[in-house]
């Protein structure tokens, strides 16, 4: 017998490597893709530092509303095309972050992820740090360019998506989508009146109310996750918060992961009522703690307010909520909302009214008495943004709830993708002509007109300025012309478009505004993703969508009518507005910063419909001129961190205010500790938390049940001036309805920097307290 013959082992080996394979799944599964996800964090500075958004110079930093993330999928034909889509917690993508992720990910894995097939788009939240961007005109207010949000945000794209390729596994996606009424309304609607009347009574509302969101679902574990596109802005946050915040799509994002997490996989997955609006985080923890009140203030009152010690930083990562109830073989869910055609959309659906009056503003130039910073949109919240903010979140994620649940059509078909780059300062656009003849225009270098300083109903701006403005005035013209003055060619161009800045035109000390633009089209199966560097308006983005739609459906049975197009906002790059013909011709906000003149909208169709007939014929498409890098011009005029102080006598870590002896809270209450502490920019604290709420389990262990990425915990810091070394951590503990009884204490982490530069982390507890 020769079964261990050199043969026969051959023999034997190949077997059992065959029975190995069917037992695992990876051979012979009938799912067409491989797919996996991930998720990384990417809060940046919580202090110091401008907020990206809004042009406040007032907004700094100074604490977090929850953290941000990049959340990434990959889905892959198993022997062929592959793709990826980044989701940013930030206020946009950033093309020179796009180009240097694009370095790490082919000196990891070679030609396998590069600019054609990855995808990087913001969901455009307006408190988030600023200073990542390449060009002037985006990190003025930041003080210029801020290493550190740059980094963090470089960093946290890589590890999501090195997550997402580890994770990848067979795999089925399944998409579907629905109306949601009530999350945005338009801002400009006189501007949107403009465009015609018949192509206006196509559509039933103002703005896009569709979701569209696609459920991934792993071979071995089930659903792993789901994307979804839907428009409005993120501006539920004013432009006075200093908290970081993923706004509502943020909120959106954290509320379906935790509401999946307290299902569990193997759940029914209903659209049950979640107490407060977001899901429990620790339902799992239990408590073993005496029944009744007098034993639980005893029990409480022996657990005093700890002096702040030494700590180490993996200690505040691993007392993360998130991290404690992981399990460790099991992909987490990622859940991302994505930005779509938003120019016009605004959460603020109450409407514009005037703050001195109360009474609606005007409705042409939304000003109030002829001054547009008394107009202000009314969130549903209001006056509270930070409700605003829940609502509109809980919105959009209960309706991402319904479509995950009734998910059905599955998507089959290629995975492929086109990609290039254009300059978009001098590109020739054919337009059709009404007789049937066709006239050649042009785009214009980028410039902002006036009613851009204007701001919108979600963020006045100053001075004289208003929305609706096509002349301009001579004093800013004088201030305009001081910096650059455009000549005629570049007037005429723009018309009617009065230029305040001529951005394009603008070099020194380096490029003002970017000319050089990717496009970018994404194909999984019957899902069609356009990726656009800027902020489309309602019309422009529809008009877009349908031109891109009929080059793929007509006569051609690859596609379907059930062909799902959706635009991907703030991707890749920013290059602000886009508007239609007739919207730039009003002249509000939107078509003040649509940059390369009132023929944008149509260069874009004109080059996506290419992009589309290639991805159709099979055919490859010029790469077109590579964008500048700029990392090595970049200024940075934001002090670092000379070193951090505590009044002698007290530690980093220590309670400066703590909670009343023989405290009991009731649901719904706040609970407020105060802590001497040290600037957060010493460490971001990356995957940790720099706040923290523990219950008491049994006797004298505490587990953690609510850390500064839960939308109940503030984290609050501040100087008592503007050079001081002391540095004081607020935290504020709303607790939830759904808050299980117990005893409960407040914990800050945090690192201190000395004279000599080093580094200490630190942690500090408040004294316990009686949740009844």
């Amino acid at each position: 017998m020769e079964l261990f013959s050199p043969f026969g082992l051959r023999v034997w080996s190949w077997a059992s490597l065959v029975l190995l394979l069917l037992n695992s799944g990876l051979v012979f599964s009938d799912s067409e893709y491989l797919i996996g996800l991930g998720s990384y964090d990417i809060t940046g500075p919580a202090a110091d530092v401008n907020m990206m958004g809004y042009a406040n110079t007032e907004q700094i930093a100074s604490g977090i509303h929850f953290r941000l993330r990049a959340r990434a999928f990959i889905v892959a034909e198993p022997q062929g095309n592959r793709i990826v889509f980044v989701n940013l917690d930030a206020c946009m993508a950033s093309q020179l972050v796009t180009i240097k992720v694009i370095e790490r990910l082919k000196a990891r894995y070679g030609d396998l992820y590069t600019e054609k097939n990855v995808a990087i788009s913001g969901i455009h939240t307006h408190a988030g740090p600023g200073g990542y961007l390449q060009y002037v005109v985006y990190i003025v207010t930041s003080f210029g360019f801020v290493r550190q949000s740059f980094d963090v945000i470089v960093d946290g794209i890589e590890k999501s998506i090195v997550q997402a390729h580890e994770n990848l596994q067979p795999g089925s996606i399944f998409v579907n989508k629905g109306e949601l009424l009530d999350a945005g309304v338009n801002r400009s609607p006189s501007a949107y009146l403009n465009n015609p009347a018949e192509e206006r009574n196509k559509y039933m509302y103002d703005v896009d109310k569709e979701m569209t969101l696609l459920k991934f679902v792993d071979d071995e574990w089930g659903p792993v996750g789901s994307f979804n596109w839907f428009t409005t802005h993120g501006t539920s946050m004013s432009r006075t918060n200093s908290l970081i915040s993923g706004d509502n799509k943020g909120a959106a994002a954290r509320f379906m992961e935790d509401w999946f997490e307290k299902k569990g996989v193997g759940n029914s997955y209903s659209n049950e009522s979640v107490a407060d609006g977001i899901p429990r985080r620790v339902s799992n923890i239990i408590p073993h703690l005496p029944s009744n009140h007098h034993e639980l203030l005893e029990l409480a009152a022996s657990f005093q307010s700890s002096p702040g010690r030494p700590a180490t930083k993996i200690l505040s990562v691993a007392r993360r909520v998130r991290s404690s109830l992981r399990q460790a073989e099991k992909p987490a869910f990622v859940s991302a909302f994505c930005q779509s055609n938003c120019g016009d959309v605004s959460p603020n659906v109450l409407g514009a009214f005037c703050i001195d009056t109360g009474l609606p503003c005007d409705f042409n130039h939304s000003t109030c008495s002829g001054k547009n910073e008394l107009c202000y949109g009314r969130g549903p919240g209001y006056p509270d943004e930070f409700e605003s903010t829940r609502i509109i979140g809980e919105r959009q994620f209960r309706k991402a709830v319904e479509l995950f649940n009734k998910a059905s059509e599955r998507v089959n078909g290629k995975v492929d993708y086109r990609h290039t780059f254009l300059d978009f300062s001098q590109l020739e656009v054919t337009l059709p002509k009404q007789e049937g003849s066709f006239e050649v225009v042009k785009t214009c270098p980028a410039a902002m007109g006036f009613a851009f300083a204007a701001g919108t109903t979600d963020g006045p701006g100053a001075f004289d300025f208003k929305q609706g403005d096509d002349k301009g005035n001579a004093f800013w013209r004088l201030v305009r012309n001081f910096l650059k003055a455009p000549n005629k060619e570049q007037i005429d161009c723009q018309h009617p478009k009065p230029i305040l800045l001529d951005t394009g035109e603008m070099k020194q000390p380096y490029d003002w505004a970017p000319s050089i633009l990717p496009i970018q089209i994404l194909r999984v199966g019957q899902l069609v993703i356009l990726s656009v560097p800027g902020e489309f308006t309602t019309m422009a983005g529809r008009r877009l969508r349908d031109a891109v739609r009929t080059v793929l459906t007509s006569g051609n049975a690859e596609f379907s009518s059930n062909v799902h197009v959706v635009i991907a906002g703030l991707t890749n790059t920013y290059s602000q507005y886009v508007t239609t013909f007739e919207e730039y011709e009003v002249q509000r906000y939107e078509g003040a910063s649509t940059l390369f003149g009132p023929h944008t909208l149509s260069a874009y169709i004109q080059e996506f419909k290419k992009l589309a007939s290639a991805l159709l014929s099979g055919q490859t498409v010029e790469p077109g001129p590579q964008p500048p890098d700029l990392l090595n011009k970049q200024i940075s005029l934001l002090p670092p961190v000379v070193f951090d102080a505590t009044p002698p006598g007290a530690n980093f870590g220590d309670c400066s205010s703590d909670v009343p002896e023989n405290s009991t809270f009731n649901r719904g209450d706040t609970v407020t500790v105060e802590f001497w502490s040290a600037c957060p920019r010493n460490d971001l604290m990356t995957e940790g938390t720099f706040a923290l709420v523990e219950i008491l389990e049994g006797k004298d262990t505490w587990a953690p049940a609510y850390d500064d990425d839960d939308f109940c915990l503030r984290f609050k810091w501040s100087r008592p001036f503007k050079l001081s070394a002391r540095s004081h951590a607020t935290i504020e503990w709303r607790i939830p309805q759904s808050a299980t009884p117990g005893v409960y204490r407040i914990r800050h982490f945090g690192a201190a920097k000395s004279l000599l530069g080093s580094v200490r982390h630190f942690t500090g507890s408040s004294s316990a307290f009686v949740v009844e």
